[in-house]
């Protein structure tokens, strides 16, 4: 019997267009991200350097660059929060049948885009017992030690545990440790449907 639900954020509440960085990036001459870009990016991920750090990083990269033309780049990959989402997370808090947590590989920019954009973002955090960013904790799915570290601190059994995430890396890496998994296809299912989609585990 599943006693904690671990969500996802991004394209599991908040819609992703996850092309879309890049694809804006072009405009401004940038083709693909070197693999120093992308060492940064998961630093950046990790908390591991500041959002003045990472900015001034890709100026320094790309002198045409701006930081304000980098940012709306960076933040492209947001599209939107639908309200339905909202209300079934804020109906299973409610209900209080599961301790529900947060586990997302985020950034300082993106979650200050959110809070920013999503007017009812402070009330969506506190439908969770707990809201894990990766820059927050200075881990990042899908290493093993974010899982370990969350059953750690709230002494879960990983076969009372669901992780619904929308990728299969991450999905993978928890069923690894035993862990119930749904790898959710943004496509053709929404987080609202969990009960009907899972409910063998329920």
């Amino acid at each position: 019997m599943i006693k904690t639900i671990i969500f996802d954020f991004g394209d599991v509440f908040i819609n992703l267009d996850k092309a879309a960085t890049l694809r804006e990036l072009e405009k401004l001459e940038i083709r693909s991200f070197s693999e120093e870009d992308l060492k940064q990016n998961m630093e950046y991920e990790k908390g591991l350097l500041t959002s003045d750090e990472f900015l001034n990083a890709y100026i320094q990269s790309y002198p045409h660059l701006t930081i304000e033309g980098f940012k709306k780049s960076w933040n492209s990959i947001l599209v939107d929060f639908p309200k339905s989402r909202l209300n079934f997370i804020r109906k299973l808090s409610e209900e209080k049948k599961y301790k529900l947590i947060l586990l997302s590989n985020t950034n300082h920019i993106h979650i200050d885009w959110v809070k920013e954009n999503v007017e009812f973002f402070e009330d969506f955090t506190n439908c969770f017992d707990e809201f894990y960013l990766s820059q927050e904790i200075n881990m990042r799915k899908p290493e093993p030690s974010i899982y370990e570290y969350v059953l750690k601190k709230h002494d879960l059994k990983p076969e009372e545990t669901l992780f619904i995430d929308d990728t299969k890396e991450n999905t993978d890496a928890a069923a690894e440790l035993g862990i119930k998994t749904w790898n959710i296809d943004p496509v053709k299912e929404d987080v609202t449907q969990l009960f009907e989609i899972k409910k063998e585990l329920f």
